[in-house]
């Protein structure tokens, strides 16, 4: 059985920093495109950050420069590290292994980030 487990989130100030870590079991994570979303009150769910199989890395406009997606494999977990968060980071983040080639995705239960002005 596939999970993803995320943590980390909590409550900051703006301009603080957290790191959001996802701990898989049941899956390789060196071997799955990872990606982070998230989802703030009232809005869609938003792709943040993504990385290949191969550790190439993409970001939404809105955090290139703050955010930065890792992983350890030795861990077999992906991160997500926050710099100067702001209000609008507020939101459900949540940790997805997805692959085009097979199809199969799977999703993590989600942590809260809250940022106060």
């Amino acid at each position: 059985q596939v999970q993803l487990v995320e943590s980390g989130g909590g409550s900051v100030q703006a301009g603080g920093s957290l790191r959001l870590s996802c701990a898989a079991s049941g899956i390789f994570l060196r071997f799955w495109p990872m990606e982070w979303y998230r989802q703030a009150p009232g809005k869609q769910r938003e792709l943040v950050a993504a990385i290949s199989s191969g550790d190439s890395t993409n970001y939404a406009d809105s955090v290139k420069g703050r955010f930065t997606i890792s992983r350890d494999n030795a861990k077999n977990t992906v991160y997500l590290q926050m710099y100067s968060l702001n209000s609008e980071d507020t939101a459900v983040y949540y940790c997805k292994a997805a692959s085009a080639a097979s199809g199969r995705a799977y999703w993590g239960q989600g942590t809260q980030v809250t940022v106060s002005a």
